[in-house]
């Protein structure tokens, strides 16, 4: 169980990065791209973020 917490949060806080740069990628685009798909990607990175917390978080409580 002490392994499994880093291993999911190194990859949540890199599905947030990732999720970061295609939003940022949309954005600079400007108005040939829709811009429904950068804030889409910002929420998917808003979601990603909270889970990234809640695993932190989780992690620090089964420290115990």
């Amino acid at each position: 169980m002490q392994t499994l917490f880093p291993i999911l949060m190194v990859m949540a806080m890199l599905a947030v990065v990732g999720s970061l740069f295609v939003g940022l990628f949309f954005m600079a685009r400007g108005g040939r791209g829709d811009p429904r798909r950068s804030n889409k990607a910002m929420r998917l990175r808003v979601m990603l973020q909270g889970a990234a917390l809640l695993l932190f978080v989780l992690a620090i409580l089964t420290q115990g």
